[in-house]
């Protein structure tokens, strides 16, 4: 993530705190009786603020814990991956884990990677140096664009993936950089900025990744957590 990035992030103001983009109004809501309170990891690069990603994900009733090491994520009932930092610092603070994170994943952790978090689950970014998790294959490259980062609202077009079920979504973007998976089958929605069309949302089994920001995209964001959310929950 660029510093543009990092600063229109922490600088935009809504309904979601201090450091959110301008999202709208979103209420409290509790995890239904019917269903189990989760322990929802939310993984700290050591590089930005997670206040609105974590106010986001507590609006779903469930528990959050932030974690600056991996192993206890591996405990946790869902994994969230910020979209907070550079790829290589990043890359860096999860290598010493990432072979026991990847078989998490593959064996089923529910994982959402954000922004950033999304870019690390694949093999490498012309961003920086460093390994992704290689949950996903492919590479993470610049835009092509003239003007980057692409800040700002953007249609999703989903697939017929569950994280995208209740209706269409504009969603908050802040990125310099876009995924390239070998396999297209894994991407479930595409955006276009500035004439280039490339994947907004990426699945392997049981991780996600979206490169827009849901906690900074209104309700309509919020329902993506919530989806992805019930998703985890079930067995």
């Amino acid at each position: 993530m660029m510093q543009e990035e990092r600063d229109a992030l922490g600088a935009a103001a809504g309904g979601m705190g201090t450091d959110a983009g301008p999202a709208r109004t979103t209420a409290q809501t509790r995890v239904p009786m019917n269903e189990k309170r989760m322990r929802i990891a939310l993984f700290d690069y050591g590089t930005g603020n997670l206040h609105s990603l974590r106010k986001a994900l507590e609006s779903t009733g469930h528990t959050v814990a932030i974690e600056n090491n991996p192993v206890p994520a591996l405990h946790a009932d869902a994994v969230v991956l910020p979209g907070v930092g550079a790829f290589g610092d990043a890359a860096a603070k999860l290598a010493p884990f990432a072979d026991p994170l990847r078989r998490a994943f593959e064996q089923g952790l529910p994982c959402l990677g954000v922004c950033l978090g999304m870019q690390l689950l694949f093999d490498a970014s012309e961003e920086g140096g460093g390994a992704g998790l290689g949950v996903l294959h492919g590479r993470v490259r610049r835009l092509r664009a003239q003007r980057v980062p692409q800040m700002g609202w953007n249609a999703v077009e989903p697939g017929d993936d569950p994280l995208f079920e209740g209706g269409s979504l504009v969603g908050y973007y802040a990125n310099s950089y876009v995924v390239e998976p070998d396999d297209a089958a894994t991407v479930i929605a595409w955006t276009e900025y500035a004439g280039e069309r490339f994947p907004a949302a990426v699945r392997r089994g049981r991780t996600w990744g979206v490169q827009f920001h849901p906690e900074k995209s209104g309700s309509e964001g919020l329902r993506v957590i919530r989806n992805f959310l019930e998703l985890a929950a079930a067995s």
